[in-house]
């Protein structure tokens, strides 16, 4: 399988390369700079690697870089770049469609923001008190909603290098709503009781960069279970809702 990373330098993207190097995948790297990516992969890595240093936001070189690519995998930017994150995954998604060598298994990354909040028709970006910045990742979830490409946008909460107690603890995965129990009085909250809420149990909503690199990394098939979704990720040490 041939996988096209954008935004390999990245805290995520790093680790996703990483992942499909060892999975032996082809993998081929996005990145803004060629020094940053061979210093992270070191000399063996990176004779494995395809390393494409360009402008992301160039129609005709995103284009090309999806030629012959079975999946893409976008870790590139973040929320806090407004209008340019916002063209950048536009330009991605748009050149997938126009690419007719590549096969439509996208993934973009989201956050925890954007997931359903049970017993309410809200979710966490549209709240008071969440970042405005959020509400890009709103708009990008709008347009992978109008592709007929095979997507998916991963919504995790706080990523960190590494989870603590792993023995003690679950990686919970969820389908368009929070990876963690919310009880049925929220729906008598006003909505911010519910960011209140929400913000006391960040600390839930974590999750490892190794885990979200990973959980990508196994659902690349066309038609597979997160076809069209919204995942969110989280470890649990209790499974009861």
């Amino acid at each position: 399988m041939k996988i096209l990373v954008f935004g390999a330098t990245g805290n995520t993207g790093k680790r996703v390369l990483a992942q499909g190097i060892r999975m032996g995948y082809e993998m081929t790297a996005f990145v803004r700079n060629a020094e940053k990516l061979y210093e992270q992969l070191g000399e063996i890595s990176s004779q494995q690697v395809k390393v494409i240093a360009d402008d992301i936001l160039d129609p005709a070189i995103v284009r090309e870089a999806l030629k012959h690519q079975d999946a893409a995998i976008v870790a590139a930017g973040h929320a806090g770049q407004g209008e340019e994150f916002v063209r950048m995954i536009d330009n991605i998604i748009s050149q997938c469609e126009f690419q007719p060598t590549f096969s439509g298994r996208v993934w973009i990354m989201g956050g925890a923001g954007l997931l359903d909040i049970p017993y309410t028709d809200l979710i966490g970006n549209n709240l008071p008190g969440f970042p405005p910045e959020y509400k890009n990742h709103n708009r990008n979830f709008d347009r992978l909603q109008q592709t007929k490409l095979d997507w998916s946008i991963m919504c995790p909460g706080t990523m960190m290098d590494s989870i603590d107690h792993l023995n003690l603890v679950h990686l919970h995965v969820t389908t368009e709503t929070l990876p963690i129990p919310i009880p049925e009085t929220i729906k008598e909250f006003s909505e911010a009781e519910i960011a209140g809420h929400l913000f006391s149990r960040l600390q839930e909503l974590s999750v490892a960069y190794d885990d979200v690199a990973k959980c990508m990394l196994d659902h690349l098939k066309l038609g597979g279970l997160f076809k069209g979704k919204r995942v969110g990720l989280a470890f649990r040490s209790d499974f009861s809702e």
